[in-house]
């Protein structure tokens, strides 16, 4: 059976030691019936809680060892954070906790009465309070597997205001989770500050270390962290161990993400201090080896497990500027949330790095994105410089990470990534120019004839220039008003319904998504189309052009069903010229075919 222990604060050694048996005895003499609970600690439910009840709590202000803080009982708040999710209000009133209050890092750190578990520290109440005043969530709660999402919902509700004190002021939040930082700029993390804190973290530097393997065994009032990313760049959630069952770790009291069931590497964490704040106090960490996986993200407690850690994503990233060559090699969770966020971070972060080697160049996009069983994903894309109030590097960023949210998140299957690897280079000068106007020199053409397009381009700085492209008209046109269209890649991808607002909902797979995406024009291209009057069909990731009448009827009612788009004109030529230039804007021509 396994064993169920209580951590004498400051020492290596157990101090009790309960069976499952005797754990289910008490549970049941507690609650008045025997009940199918996973094996826990000597506990108190809430009913037995009241105002005025005196205990002792275990966290760690400061290295490995484990401090005692008294508190007192407040009372009970039913449901405060959901339905049957009630909070215990306490007061720390003595140890070390009553000069820090309840500081970010602190949640999950256990609280006892007469030796019996109660639940985790894992609100706060309030700013500028002259009190440390928190909430706890019943241990009972942190136990049950099942627990509802409606209060995982609630919690991030609060988490979101957690930046605003005066909103916080007037109701609890989840207390802040230190989102351990090292190799990223302070300037990075500010942009994604925000969508951090969306989720209940407050961002902060610190490290990464590699335990010396004397470390004692985790036991509640530990910190433990979840690891989103690992290697030159490390991100880590810290929190504190509330109780361990068999080898099943429970920590934190709230939820973390509130993603529900996750697969992230369980790591051990070390605090260097805690700083004292009136505002938002907050433990310092570094963080250890992985020791476990983290299996769950709910509303009453983040969940592990002791053993082996789960793959994560390798990405490799190289930028290359007039200065010098950087490489990064890292690890990301593969999440759909999670993983497109982290890269992005990671791609804002090399940039920032070089960001006075690359001053006013743009920027070449390179990469591949390997999946398992299935073809890889090419990435080609290149960045001019704009005057957008949001920094080049961003515009970058945020579209991988979109691309990376479309295959994560897609509606067909599940997907593995098995790697990605990204080349960032910059290239001299403020390479951009406009599509001013375009010409033919005849207006009227023969079937089979080649006809030279000029295009006036006007760049962002220096005359403007003429292009000639070389397109020719097909053998087989009928005769008639053809439109010629001179774009960029962007408007070509429109125009032709490559990527819609949601391509997905016509796609038969992820296959096709793939497909689609591997065909993505390249936006340092000018492309010259000619368009016919005539139907064409999308169906799926296939083109149909020049499609008859009776095959319109017949494909007509699959449109309901969102797999087929109609389009009332058929590209029939197509030719395109290397800019080594970021091409925007379009323009139309037309021309008689005799």
């Amino acid at each position: 059976m396994d064993s169920i222990v209580v951590l004498k604060p400051g020492t290596r050694r157990l101090s009790c030691l309960y069976t499952t048996a005797i754990a289910l005895l008490i549970l049941a003499l507690c609650t008045g019936g025997l009940a199918e609970v996973p094996t826990s600690p000597p506990i108190l439910t809430v009913s037995q809680i009241h105002p005025g009840m005196r205990g002792e709590g275990h966290t760690i202000f400061a290295g490995d060892t484990i401090e005692a803080f008294e508190f007192e009982v407040l009372g009970v708040m039913p449901n405060l954070v959901g339905p049957k999710a009630d909070i215990i209000l306490v007061k720390l009133t003595g140890g070390r906790a009553k000069d820090f209050g309840v500081a970010a890092g602190m949640s999950g750190s256990p609280l006892y009465i007469d030796g019996k578990l109660i639940g985790a520290l894992s609100l706060r109440f309030g700013d500028f309070t002259h009190d440390a005043i928190g909430g706890v969530t019943p241990i009972e709660n942190m136990l049950d597997s099942n627990t509802s999402s409606v209060g995982s919902a609630v919690a991030h509700s609060a988490a979101g205001v957690a930046n605003e004190w005066s909103a916080r002021s007037l109701q609890p939040a989840p207390i802040e989770t230190p989102l351990v930082t090292s190799g990223f700029y302070r300037s990075v993390l500010v942009q994604f500050a925000d969508k951090f804190a969306a989720l209940g973290m407050t961002v902060g530097q610190g490290g990464t270390v590699d335990d010396t393997g004397n470390e004692r065994a985790l036991v509640p009032g530990d910190m433990a962290a979840m690891v989103l990313s690992r290697g030159d760049l490390t991100l880590s959630a810290s929190c504190t161990v509330t109780a361990i069952v068999g080898d099943q770790i429970y920590a934190c009291g709230h939820p973390v993400l509130g993603f529900g069931k996750v697969l992230m590497p369980l790591a051990r964490a070390h605090v260097l201090t805690t700083i004292a704040s009136p505002l938002s106090p907050t433990k310092l960490i570094n963080v250890g080896n992985p020791i476990g996986t983290v299996t769950e993200d709910r509303s009453g407690a983040v969940v592990g497990k002791l053993g082996p850690a789960p793959p994560m994503i390798p990405v490799e990233l190289t930028i290359k500027t007039s200065a010098a060559e950087q490489h990064l090699h890292f690890e990301v969770v593969n999440h759909p949330q999670l993983t497109p966020l982290l890269v992005a971070l990671a791609i804002m972060n090399g940039l920032s790095a070089n960001v006075s080697s690359i001053g006013d160049s743009a920027l070449q996009l390179t990469g591949t994105i390997l999946l398992d069983h299935h073809t890889a994903v090419r990435l080609q894309d290149t960045f001019a410089p704009s005057d957008q109030s949001v920094t080049d590097e961003y515009f970058v960023a945020s579209s991988l990470e979109g691309l990376l949210s479309r295959i994560l998140n897609n509606p067909y299957e599940e997907v593995k990534i098995n790697g990605v690897e990204l080349a960032l280079r910059g290239i001299p000068e403020h390479r951009w120019a406009r599509i001013d106007t375009a010409w033919t020199e005849k207006t009227e053409v023969t079937s089979g004839e080649t006809v030279a397009v000029k295009v006036l381009l006007r760049p962002y700085r220096g005359p403007a220039f003429v292009q000639t492209v070389q397109v020719k008209v097909p053998e087989d046109v009928s005769h008639g008003p053809l439109r010629i269209m001179v774009s960029d890649s962007e408007s070509l991808n429109r125009t032709t319904h490559l990527f819609t607002s949601d391509p997905q909902i016509r796609l038969a797979g992820i296959d096709e998504l793939i497909r689609l995406q591997n065909r993505y024009q390249r936006n340092d291209w000018l492309y010259v189309s000619i368009l016919e009057p005539s139907p064409t069909v999308l169906l799926q990731d296939k083109e149909l052009p020049n499609a008859p009448i009776s095959q319109v009827m017949v494909l007509g009612p699959r449109r309901d069903s969102g797999d087929t788009v109609l389009l009332w004109e058929s590209a029939v030529g197509q030719s395109s010229v290397p800019m080594d230039q970021v091409i925007t804007g379009q323009q139309f021509l037309t021309i008689m075919v005799r």
